[in-house]
């Protein structure tokens, strides 16, 4: 077999991925799509004579990069070349684990075994991208069921990694089944129970989800909410215009539905775009104004997202995240921050701690430096932000607590967790979508919120700048949702919860298992290779 033929087979292995995705995908697609990579990996160890140890590399990159061109195309809405070098790289993320399994099934296992090590090492690698400088887990497997969301209500004992081990585990299967086949010629009553296997295993995490779905009961602990969608243009209008224009807007749809019931208003990410330097926010016009408006209202919070700064001295101006004004000298931290109001009660305030790569954050590493020059220019504050180290909620009077989670925080499981492991009762999530169009990006997005909701039993009230905004039950379900690009204002009741999930108990436990069976193996492949490499030079 040629390499492009090979080539080929690894393009179809990121076309049936990518059929599989949300939001239009039909996800049994995902139990089949790494069965064209293995099959690829299994024939270069079979004519290793053929083939050198890194040739694999470049045969499934193209497959990979098949599937992030057609699932994350919309990237490059923000700009051409942070939208292509976005791709290139995660391509290539991807393409390394694939690799490194290669280099260790050819120095430990003989053709056609050691594929479980494929479950691990992946695995491993979606822990590892879910923190670092490029983290970028938008693509990792177990958000394929987002849309498909009464499949994986088990995610409250997994989270979405679970399901990446699900998917992984059926592809390994179905790859031994064919091979077998293929050797056999004929069903024999080994491969009628491997098959009958393979499909028990689809099945009976389906039917156990959909039990749990039935069965799931909220408790009765609603919050009154009332959710904004200004449909501010991030392009054109949002960082041109006066911020007490866009306030005024969101006001005036606030007052369509506001009333002295209401418990919450939610304003999406970025809302108020005036400077503000905390510790001085109250001085500022747009939150005295929206102060002015809360007086009206004693009983209602009132949650916006901001741009804000905080003056540094000392060893502080040493960060990363530190800027200096090129004015007056002085340094200072920028931050994506979510602001928290009530009438007569001290301004409570969250800085966003997951960091978009590329816009809120530079990568750190030397060698990554170059990758500056990509960054994706969204508009307002680009460039490193500062961030905070704990999950704070926003507490009220009552001691009720809520997570407010800024945007791209919500496609990380266990970062979402630990606001409920320190008492959130419901989720708030900012965001301003509007970077992508009209595209499957603010889709996929919205549709991830369903996972988070799963994970934590928590009822989630989404507020996206530019749509879509909704509210999402504790099973997942959304019961109330916006259209994109329409000014809209909604509003619903939420319950509350306290119970905590097996997940929030215990976060990716799955993935940290998959971590150190990966570095075991590695470490065995280090030393096996530098053995059998003495032993070829004797």
């Amino acid at each position: 077999m040629k390499k492009i033929h090979l080539i080929a087979i690894s393009l179809l292995g990121g076309l049936i991925i990518a059929l599989g995705w949300p939001l239009h995908g039909f996800p049994i697609l995902l139990f089949l799509g790494f069965v064209p990579f293995l099959f690829v990996e299994d024939y270069l160890i079979k004519h290793k004579d053929r083939y050198n140890q890194f040739s694999v590399f470049f045969i499934v990159y193209p497959g990979f990069f098949l599937l992030n061109l057609l699932t994350n195309y919309w990237i490059w809405n923000s700009t051409l070349s942070g939208g292509i070098g976005a791709l290139f790289l995660n391509s290539f993320f991807m393409t390394v684990p694939f690799t490194v399994f290669h280099l260790s099934k050819r120095v430990l296992y003989k053709f056609n075994q050691g594929h479980f090590l494929f479950l691990f090492y992946w695995l491993a690698f979606e822990y590892f991208h879910l923190d670092w400088d490029l983290s970028y887990p938008w693509l990792n497997l177990g958000n394929g069921f987002a849309n498909w969301h009464k499949w994986i209500q088990w995610y409250e004992l997994t989270g979405a990694l679970g399901g990446t081990f699900w998917i992984l585990l059926i592809n390994i299967l179905i790859y031994k089944f064919l091979v077998a086949l293929n050797e056999n010629k004929k069903l024999s009553r080994s491969l009628y129970y491997h098959l009958a296997g393979i499909i028990m295993l689809v099945i009976l995490p389906v039917i156990i989800s959909l039990n749990i779905y039935k069965s799931y009961t909220e408790v009765e602990n609603p919050i009154d909410i009332v959710v904004v969608q200004p449909n501010v243009d991030p392009y054109s209008e949002q960082y041109s215009l006066e911020p007490m224009i866009i306030e005024n807007r969101m006001l005036a749809l606030c007052d369509q539905k506001i009333d002295s019931m209401v418990d919450y208003v939610i304003f999406p990410e970025s809302a108020n775009q005036e400077r503000m330097l905390e510790g001085q926010l109250d001085f500022y016009i747009t939150m005295r104004r929206l102060r002015s408006y809360l007086e009206d209202y004693p009983n209602t919070h009132l949650i916006v997202g901001a741009s804000t700064f905080k003056i540094v001295t000392g060893s502080d101006t040493l960060h990363q995240a530190t800027r200096k004004d090129a004015n007056s000298n002085r340094h200072y931290y920028a931050f994506n921050t979510a602001i928290f109001l009530r009438d007569g009660e001290a301004t409570q305030i969250y800085h966003k701690s997951k960091l978009t790569p590329g816009v809120e954050m530079m990568p750190s590493w030397r060698i990554l430096r170059p990758l500056e020059k990509f960054a994706i220019d969204l508009g307002g504050t680009i460039g490193t932000l500062a961030t905070d180290d704990l999950r704070k909620s926003f507490i009220t009077l009552d001691s009720v607590k809520t997570a407010t989670v800024i945007c791209y925080e919500s496609i990380y499981g266990e970062f979402v967790s630990q606001f409920v492991r320190n008492g959130a009762n419901v989720i708030f999530i900012i965001t301003n979508d509007g970077w992508w169009g009209d595209t499957p990006g603010h889709r996929q997005h919205f549709t991830y919120a369903k996972l988070r909701a799963i994970e934590n039993r928590r009822s989630i009230a989404r507020s996206a700048n530019t749509g879509i905004s909704a509210f999402i039950n504790q099973r997942g379900d959304v019961i109330q949702q916006t259209k994109y690009w329409e000014p809209d204002v909604i509003r619903n009741k939420i319950n509350m919860n306290d119970e905590i999930t097996f997940y929030v108990k215990n976060g990716d436990y799955i993935a940290r298992i998959a971590s150190l069976i990966t570095g075991f193996f590695i470490l065995i492949t280090i030393s096996m290779g530098i053995i059998k490499r003495r032993k070829n030079l004797r």
